[in-house]
């Protein structure tokens, strides 16, 4: 009974972390240097018609359907990421309490993954990194190494993380540089850090590998679509992060069975 509650507890936070990160992406959006204030002051409004919105109109995923994915006020359509960012939100917060349990690892990776969440949704809505928010994940990563150093006693895996992050930074650091930014943006450096923190060596190469490939795929489809061509630009941000989930959660079964077959 006592893990039903904290996996219910988990996901309702979950629920309630991503209505927030909804606010802070809009906000940030439209004034980058006072979002934070914005999202905690400033009530919620409809976009289209400007009206104020009361508590019932925001309860996370709950409210989206009851309104049929509509402004009570103008019944304009309201965009489906408020859903999908607050059910992402709620699915990574559960699938990191099940594989880490109540720990320290548990509260520095929920407000990382919130952080990874934020990044994921912006440069897919802007194509930009923005730095204020990197550069919090890259110091939570960094935490959570040291942390994870301090509590097993074991510094090699400090500098093991280090090892990992400096070659994923420094490879598309090296992509920047060679690209004169054409393939990759600054920001690609930054969640590249990120990556090689948390995932450390061999791991590292598995979200890599995975970020390489889902971008493949992804690209494939929307060239076959027709929605991008093969001038069009898609941020490259958004599968470093998928990479890094995968990984983090699937990443040792992923890796044994390449080796099994090699």
């Amino acid at each position: 009974m006592e893990n039903i509650f904290w996996q219910v507890a988990i996901i309702l936070l979950g629920l309630f972390v991503g209505s927030f990160l909804n606010v802070a992406i809009l906000r940030m959006q439209k004034n980058e240097k006072d979002w934070f204030k914005l999202s905690f002051k400033s009530r919620s409004r409809c976009p289209y018609c400007k009206k104020t919105l009361v508590w019932y109109d925001l309860i996370p995923i709950l409210s989206f359907f009851i309104l049929g994915g509509r402004c009570r006020y103008c019944k304009k359509p309201i965009s489906a990421q408020y859903p999908l960012v607050e059910l992402s939100t709620a699915i990574l917060f559960y699938l990191i309490f099940q594989k880490f349990g109540l720990s320290y690892q548990l509260a520095i990776l929920l407000p990382l993954a919130s952080i990874l969440l934020f990044l994921f949704v912006y440069d897919l809505r802007t194509m930009y990194i923005p730095d204020l928010a990197a550069w919090l994940g890259i110091s939570l990563a960094m935490l959570y190494v040291v942390a994870l150093s301090i509590i097993h006693n074991s510094y090699p895996i400090l500098l093991n993380s280090i090892l990992a992050a400096a070659i994923a930074g420094g490879f598309f650091a090296l992509l920047v540089f060679v690209s004169r930014e054409r393939w990759m943006g600054k920001g690609d450096i930054k969640i590249g850090i990120i990556l090689g923190l948390v995932l450390g060596y061999p791991q590292v190469l598995v979200g890599l590998f995975l970020a390489f490939t889902l971008g493949a795929i992804i690209s494939g489809i929307l060239l076959g679509l027709k929605t991008k061509t093969l001038k069009s630009q898609v941020p490259f941000g958004p599968f470093l992060i998928a990479g890094i989930f995968l990984t983090l959660f699937w990443g040792e079964k992923l890796l044994n069975w390449y080796l099994n077959i090699t």
